[in-house]
């Protein structure tokens, strides 16, 4: 399965979207990765654990190409705490920034072709891409997007994977939704700076990096939690 990264470049990526923390560096074509189970203190875990995994490689982020990070969708406190560290580190070592959707972050995360990437946005809601490989890039089928499970776009064919904890929720009505077009479902999976890192150095390799004051975080929901009328 041909996959197309730059073997030449050096970048950090990081995310913060779930509960997890991950960190990746990506030093010409190798990856050095470290992650945690943060709950809500990424805030406080992030900085520690780069200035730790930086001094392990023998790096400094001036020695870098740029900056990746996972811009969403995720929890709103995630991501904007991963859009402000990857400015803030891009700001003081005059990087570029590259953001790359959390959801192809998770297509990327299995040998699969055909992709559809779910997390779960709670309130009984998904975030939902769907995802095809095609020489060696992915074409997104379904932009992501906010879905009651049942309601999640259609795909063709019957050679899909499942990826990510949407599958696992609401009483696994995703898989219920595409009975019959899974081969396979990772519901364990969530977005990680590994892939990031391998994505962000494509899109770095082609010029799609972006001042710092220009990295923003993806949002898809303008809506946190449910009225008491609605619950």
């Amino acid at each position: 399965m041909l996959r197309l990264y730059n073997a030449g470049m050096r970048l950090l990526a990081l995310d913060t979207s779930t509960e997890y923390l991950s960190l990746a560096l990506y030093l010409d074509g190798e990856i050095i990765c470290r992650e945690s189970h943060a709950g809500i203190r990424h805030s406080e875990l992030v900085l520690p654990m780069l200035e730790v995994l930086l001094v392990e490689a023998g790096v400094s982020l001036a020695s870098l190409d740029g900056i990746a990070f996972g811009q969403g969708p995720g929890t709103f406190t995630g991501i904007r705490i991963g859009c402000g560290v990857a400015q803030g580190l891009a700001f003081g070592a005059d990087l570029p920034v590259v953001g790359i959707a959390t959801l192809l972050a998770l297509a990327e995360s299995v040998e699969q072709d055909c992709v559809i990437a779910c997390l779960d946005a709670r309130m009984g809601e998904v975030y939902h891409a769907a995802y095809r490989r095609e020489e060696g890039d992915w074409r997104e089928i379904h932009v992501p997007g906010l879905y009651a499970p049942h309601a999640a776009p259609a795909v063709e064919g019957f050679d899909w994977a499942g990826v990510g904890n949407g599958f696992r929720v609401n009483d696994g009505a995703l898989r219920q939704r595409f009975a019959g077009q899974l081969s396979q479902v990772y519901d364990d999976r969530f977005p990680h700076a590994r892939e990031i890192a391998r994505l962000g150095s494509r899109q770095l390799s082609l010029g799609r990096g972006v001042p710092a004051w220009e990295a923003a975080p993806l949002y898809i929901r303008d809506k946190v939690a449910l009225k008491t009328s609605e619950r």
